[in-house]
């Protein structure tokens, strides 16, 4: 089993590590402390036997709107439903926040991306050419959520 729970800066470099993993993005090590500092409620990680294992980040854009900037599990406990909680608990969070709806960037080729945040709710609302360092375009994905 696993745990989810708001980042520490004991977290940080665990995160960093797992992002360099996964992403195709290479992030400068304060892109994270930054959002630590900026925004510690959208900052989640899941750990198992007091190793980080996935995480998730998202800042606040808004009084009532939020961002999600990275979503990654580590590739030996993908496929367990890690990822699925994260993003199920970082949208209780902007709940309890009062925001009323997250969106975020995928790539248009990432399959598998779109299919997992479409059976959480989102939905593609715009495409954006050459977002990515890359050049890729880009989705954003919105998910209004239900206030209290």
């Amino acid at each position: 089993m696993f745990e989810i729970r708001h980042v520490q800066p004991e977290d940080i470099f665990p995160v960093i590590k797992i992002a360099f993993e996964t992403l195709p993005e290479r992030y400068s090590p304060e892109v994270f402390n930054r959002f630590y500092e900026s925004f510690p409620e959208g900052f989640l990680i899941a750990e198992k036997h007091h190793k980080v294992i996935g995480f998730i980040v998202g800042i606040k854009t808004s009084n009532e709107a939020a961002r999600i900037t990275m979503l990654s599990v580590n590739k030996n406990y993908r496929k367990k439903g890690i990822g699925s909680t994260l993003l199920t608990q970082f949208l209780k969070e902007m709940t309890l926040q009062n925001i009323k709806q997250v969106e975020l960037e995928v790539r248009i080729n990432n399959d598998v991306a779109i299919k997992f945040y479409k059976k959480h709710g989102f939905d593609i609302i715009e495409t954006v050419s050459s977002f990515y360092q890359t050049g890729e375009d880009a989705y954003i994905m919105k998910r209004v959520l239900r206030t209290r």
